[in-house]
C-alpha cells in the first residue's frame, strides 16, 4: 500500500542534501519546503568530499571577467557565454550567503578570504574552508542552519524512485522508505542529487550516485544535454580503495610535479604543464598508463613538511595507503569525478517540464560546457540552488486531490552497469567501443530489473558520445581525434536515444538477425 503524505502536500519537494539542495531550502525559507535524502543529511554526497573550494572572483588583482575567461578556455567551445557570465558574477554574493549561513571560510592574517590556486584559472580565487576540508565544512554548516530553520522539513531514509506526472505537468514524487512506498503530492519539485560516477569503477564520487536525478527526469520526459562529457580527474590516489581517494588539483597548485615511473616530467612540454585543463592532463596521465607505465605527483620539494599542515585531509588518506607526501611519491590515476552533462535547464534551474527545477552536477545549465573549470561545481551549485529557490518563491502551489503512481519500481543496482561504461565509456573512445555500449546496455535500459536505471544514464552518455564525431574537452575518440570547426551543444529526450540505441549497430544487426 501507498503512502499519501498529505500533511506535506504543496510544499516544494527537494531531492538531494548536497550543496545546492541545502541552499535551494534555506534560500525559500520561511517558503516551506521538504528535503528527501537517502540517507542521512549531508551523508553520500559529493559537495561533502569536495577538497578545493568554491571559485570566486574576489581577489584584489582578479575580476569577474577574468573568472570567465578562464571558464570558456577550459569548457572548449561549449559553454553557454551568458549563462556562465549571470552564475560567476553572482560568485561573490553567493560566498557573502554562504558565510551569513554558518560556513567560516579560511583567511589570512589581515582578515581577508585565503585563496588557492588551482588549474586553469589564472589567478589565485579558490576560497576554501578548513584547508583541504572545504566541502565537509561547508556542509556540516548549512545542515546546521537547515535544522535550525522551522520551514524546512527533512524526510531521511527516502530514495526517490518516480516522479508523477499528471499529463506534462508535475504533481508528486514517489519514495521508497522503510515502511513501502510513499508519494509527496507536489507541483514544484527540485532534483539536486549529484552526478553519475558511481557508474564507474575508478571514480572519487560516491559509489551511491548513478545519476539518479538524471534517470527520475529523463523517465518523466525532460530534455537532457551533452550527457557524453565526462570528466575524469587526473589525480586520484591509485590504491585498491573504492572510491578513490581524491589529490586535489590544489596540490598541483602548490607546485607538485607530474613525473612517470622513469622520473620523467612528461607534462613539462604541454601548454600549462601541470596545470593545464583537466581534459589534458587526464589523457596525458592515460597515455602514460596505456604504454604500461605508471603516474605519480612529487610534492616533495614544492610542499616537503608543510603538506600535511596544508592538505590535511590527504595526507590523511595517503598514510592509509603508507604514503608519506613529504618524502614518497604519489601514485596516481584519473577517475571519474565530474559529469557536465545531466538536465537540461533555463538560468533559473527550470527544465522543459513544467514543475520541476534541478540544480548542481544533476543539471546542465551551460556554464562548464565541455570540460568544468576546476571548483566551479560548488559555485554553480550555491548560485542554482538560490536561484531555483527564487523562481519558485512565491509561485502558487498545489499537492491536494488524488494522485496514483502505480506500484513501487525495484531497488537500483549499477553492478552489472559499471562494468560496462569502465570499459567502453572511459577517457579515450572509438566508435567500436561506444558501439559495444550501447549494444549491452539497451536491454538492460529497457527492461525492469535493478539496473534498469544505472543502464538508462548510461545509455544516455553512449547516444550523444556515438553522435559527438570529434574530441572535444573530456570527450576524446581516437577515431575522430581532431575537433569540428563547429560544434554545438546537443539536447535529446530518453525516447530519442532509445530510437538512436536501437538503430546502432551491432545491436541494430542482432535485433534483424
Amino acid at each position: 500500500m501507498t503512502e499519501i503524505l498529505e500533511h506535506l502536500a504543496g510544499r516544494t519537494v527537494i531531492v538531494g542534501s548536497g550543496l545546492a539542495g541545502l541552499m535551494t531550502a534555506l534560500t525559500l525559507a520561511p517558503e516551506p519546503s521538504v528535503i528527501v535524502t537517502r540517507a542521512a543529511l549531508g551523508a553520500e554526497t559529493s559537495s561533502a568530499w569536495a577538497q578545493g573550494g568554491i571559485a570566486a572572483s574576489v581577489g584584489a588583482d582578479d575580476s569577474a571577467a577574468l573568472h570567465l575567461a578562464d571558464t570558456l578556455a577550459a569548457g572548449d567551445g561549449l559553454c553557454d557565454p551568458a549563462i556562465a557570465a549571470g552564475i560567476i558574477a553572482e560568485a561573490p554574493a553567493a560566498i557573502a550567503a554562504l558565510e551569513q549561513a554558518g560556513v567560516r571560510f579560511d583567511r589570512n592574517t589581515a582578515g581577508d578570504l585565503s585563496l588557492g590556486l588551482e588549474a586553469a584559472h589564472n589567478r589565485r580565487r579558490i576560497v576554501h574552508a578548513e584547508g583541504d576540508d572545504s566541502g565537509a565544512a561547508i556542509i556540516a554548516a548549512l545542515i546546521q542552519a537547515v535544522m535550525k530553520t522551522p520551514a524546512i522539513s527533512v524526510l531521511e531514509g527516502f530514495e526517490a524512485r518516480r516522479i508523477v506526472m499528471d499529463g506534462e505537468q508535475v504533481a508528486g514524487l514517489l519514495c521508497a522508505t522503510a515502511n513501502g512506498a510513499a508519494i509527496l503530492p507536489t507541483s514544484r519539485v527540485v532534483l539536486a542529487t549529484g552526478g553519475i560516477g558511481g557508474l564507474y569503477d575508478a571514480t572519487t564520487n560516491p559509489m551511491g550516485n548513478f545519476g539518479q536525478g538524471i534517470a527520475l527526469a529523463a523517465r518523466a520526459g525532460a530534455a537532457l544535454a551533452d550527457m557524453e562529457f565526462v570528466q575524469f580527474h587526473p589525480t586520484a590516489l591509485d590504491s585498491r580503495r573504492r572510491p578513490l581517494a581524491l589529490i586535489s588539483e590544489a596540490v598541483r597548485g602548490e607546485g607538485a610535479l607530474l613525473v612517470n615511473e622513469r622520473g620523467e616530467r612528461f607534462m613539462a612540454r604541454i601548454p600549462g604543464a601541470e596545470l593545464a585543463p583537466r581534459d589534458v592532463v587526464a589523457r596525458a596521465i592515460s597515455a602514460e598508463i596505456a604504454r604500461g607505465g605508471r603516474v605519480f605527483l612529487d610534492a616533495r620539494d614544492a610542499l616537503g613538511s608543510r603538506f600535511a599542515a596544508r592538505f590535511p585531509v590527504i595526507s590523511s588518506l595517503c598514510g592509509e595507503a603508507g604514503i608519506d607526501p613529504a618524502r614518497d611519491l604519489i601514485p596516481v590515476r584519473p577517475a571519474v569525478h565530474y559529469h557536465m552533462g545531466g538536465v537540461a535547464t533555463d538560468a533559473n534551474g527550470r527544465s522543459s517540464l513544467p514543475g520541476l527545477w534541478v540544480a548542481g552536477e544533476a543539471a546542465s545549465t551551460g556554464l562548464h560546457g565541455a570540460n568544468r573549470l576546476a571548483s566551479n561545481s560548488l559555485l554553480e551549485a550555491a548560485v542554482m540552488g538560490m536561484r531555483a529557490a527564487r523562481d519558485i518563491s512565491g509561485m502558487p502551489a498545489s499537492g491536494a486531490g488524488t494522485i496514483s503512481a502505480g506500484s513501487l519500481p525495484a531497488p537500483t543496482d549499477a553492478s552489472l552497469v559499471r562494468p560496462i561504461v569502465s570499459r567502453h565509456l572511459g577517457v579515450l573512445r572509438n566508435a567500436g567501443a561506444i558501439h559495444g555500449a550501447i549494444a549491452s546496455l539497451l536491454p538492460l535500459a529497457e527492461g525492469n530489473g535493478t539496473a534498469a536505471d544505472p543502464a538508462i544514464v548510461a545509455l544516455l552518455i553512449a547516444v550523444f558520445a556515438s553522435l559527438r564525431m570529434e574530441s572535444r574537452g573530456a570527450h576524446a575518440r581516437t577515431d575522430f581525434p581532431l575537433k569540428l570547426a563547429n560544434a554545438n551543444r546537443r539536447q535529446m529526450h530518453l525516447s530519442q536515444a532509445l530510437e538512436i540505441a536501437r538503430a546502432t549497430p551491432p545491436y541494430a544487426l542482432a535485433r534483424s538477425a
